[in-house]
């Protein structure tokens, strides 16, 4: 049951990578990798929230973290830049459900200006899940830039040929 879930997880991510990545134009031969990134980042981060207890901002740090090694060491030896890898296989990790609910509270406080008592629990809302997608959004970019960071040499070297 447990391993169905991940799989599961992991599955809908890589579908969601794979039109990410489509959208880029990527080589074809990069597309197994970017599945495998987003396969491996998403199921981290669905295991560490659901069987760990992790926030969604810490689990997205550390699932990103994983897919911007990954993809330093994957474009060494298909010669393609970090990004190609990484973005389409983070952009299924955004949290949209906080997103959608941030601009909702945040419509239904505009809606509600009359009414003080409603108005203040939809900014409570919108305040809450602004918080939580921003910090999220805002780990997924720092966690994949890290190993770009810390291997500078390497990241810029990847699609330069050896001779």
């Amino acid at each position: 049951m447990i391993l169905t879930a991940i799989l599961a997880d992991g599955f809908f991510a890589v579908v969601a990578a794979i039109g990410f990545g489509a959208i880029s134009d990527p080589p074809m031969r990069v597309f197994p990798y970017i599945a495998l990134l987003a396969a491996v980042g998403h199921a981290l981060r669905f295991c560490l929230m659901t069987y760990l207890g992790v926030d969604i901002t810490t689990a997205c740090f550390f699932a990103s973290l994983v897919i911007g090694f990954g993809s330093l060491w994957i474009g060494a030896f298909t010669y393609c830049p970090m990004t190609v890898f990484s973005i389409p296989a983070l952009l299924p990790m955004v949290p949209g459900m906080y997103a959608y609910k941030t601009v909702f509270a945040l419509t239904m406080f505009l809606q509600n200006l009359k009414n003080p008592a409603v108005g203040e629990h939809y900014m409570q809302e919108m305040f809450l899940n602004g918080v939580v997608a921003s910090s999220a959004i805002f780990t997924l970019a720092v966690g994949a830039t890290v190993p770009m960071f810390l291997f500078s040499r390497k990241a810029f070297s990847l699609t330069r040929r050896k001779k």
